[in-house]
């Protein structure tokens, strides 16, 4: 499927439903009281997220659980979200070639044994972070201890860094890269806004290790200028992918890759060789 002979992996794709897209203030009936696991085994999502893969020519994704989730039984709930999201990879693991998992910062020690867990018995690759959904700042030490002990398993963190969360500001990750100087950490939507670009580029400045992806690129022109800066190898193509509601039918970050200044050896690196190296994917 491989577009202009460029096999293209995708590292930001979302599984899950969205309490609030599928419940209304004042709404008959009970809101469910634990994890809801049954969009990781719905067919029609499932095949209305490979049909846009294939529209857009993505070859593979990286998938990752949706961070607004519903946790009453705290990590019991969180288990089932990584057990599902490994599931869930493991249906199509010729298209998803990989998974990452999710870890609350205020279950304390029982985050770092559910670290253990998901990469020894689920195989998953990364842990990711949304801390405006998490009830922390990225700067907390509860974040930063988790991303020493992902590091210490094998996982590769994943950490958000949405425009419009203060929560989530680019400086507030630097505590945790320079916990972890020598692990890379891929850093989700940094180019999402205009003043959020700018941001990146100091956090890039200071810590070497944070790679960033493409999800919800203010313009790729900032990309190209970054590169230019920084390298090639520093950022990863990402789309920011959900289930409910689809977040694209066309993904206008990837086609801006493709018609970039960028040679094809850049190109190349950006849609599916950096991360190949990251996770060491074969």
């Amino acid at each position: 499927m491989a577009r202009n002979g460029l096999h293209i992996i995708d590292t930001h794709h979302h599984v899950g439903g969205v309490p609030s897209l599928m419940t209304t203030v004042g709404s008959s009936g009970p809101m469910k009281l634990a994890a809801d696991t049954s969009w990781f085994r719905d067919d029609a999502e499932l095949a209305a997220r490979l049909a846009i893969m294939d529209d857009n020519g993505v070859d593979q994704s990286v998938v990752i659980p949706t961070h607004e989730y519903l946790r009453p039984d705290g990590r019991a709930d969180t288990s089932a979200i990584n057990d599902a999201i490994a599931a869930y990879r493991d249906h199509r693991p010729d298209r998803f070639v990989a998974a990452v998992g999710i870890v609350e910062p205020l279950y304390g020690d029982a985050s770092m044994d559910e670290l253990e867990r998901i990469r020894a018995e689920l195989g998953l690759v990364g842990v990711s972070f949304h801390t405006r959904f998490q009830g922390v700042s990225t700067d907390s030490p509860l974040v930063t201890r988790l991303v020493v002990k992902a590091a210490e398993v094998g996982l590769v963190p994943f950490i958000h860094c949405y425009a419009d969360s203060p929560d989530e500001a680019p400086w507030k990750i630097l505590d945790a890269a320079a916990a972890v100087p020598d692990t890379t950490i891929v850093v989700l939507d940094g180019f999402s806004g205009f003043e959020r670009t700018k941001e990146i580029t100091r956090a890039a400045a200071e810590a070497p290790n944070l790679v960033f992806d493409t999800s919800l690129v203010f313009s790729f022109d900032f990309v190209e200028h970054f590169v230019a800066r920084f390298g090639v190898e520093r950022v990863v193509f990402g789309s920011d992918m959900y289930s409910v509601p689809l977040a694209y039918r066309r993904c206008y970050p990837l086609e801006q890759i493709l018609v970039s200044r960028l040679d094809d050896e850049a190109k190349a690196a950006i849609l599916s060789g950096n991360l190949r190296r990251i996770l060491s994917l074969p």
